[in-house]
């Protein structure tokens, strides 16, 4: 891999950049908080080639939306479902809209 090819993962979502302490930091939450969503199955972090766990900036923003609920009083199993919900509703209401917006076939 050149330097290039790292520069232009940047940008990428679903590219693991964070090490479980960094994400943790970025979070402002503990190791363990993420370790419990991840047993919880909320996220899966990749695993480097060391064993470490890796985060994505999209796994982040699922855990801040778990650790928000939490920070409410939500247990954290709960607010795992929730979220989980949460993503699959904003899905099908994506899938809905793209339907709708497909032009009527003809019979």
């Amino acid at each position: 891999m050149t330097a290039n090819d790292s520069f232009g993962r940047l940008d990428d979502d679903d590219y693991p950049a964070y090490t479980m302490g960094r994400a943790a930091e970025m979070l402002g939450t503990t190791q363990g908080f993420l370790r419990a969503i991840g047993e919880a199955r909320l996220i899966t972090p990749l695993r480097s080639d060391g064993g470490h766990r890796r985060y994505s900036r999209y796994q982040l923003r699922i855990a801040a939306r778990a650790r928000e609920l939490v920070d409410q009083g939500t247990p954290v199993e709960a607010a795992c479902r929730i979220v989980i919900l949460e993503d699959q509703l904003e899905e099908a209401q994506r899938i809905n809209a793209e339907h709708h917006q497909q032009p009527a076939r003809e019979t």
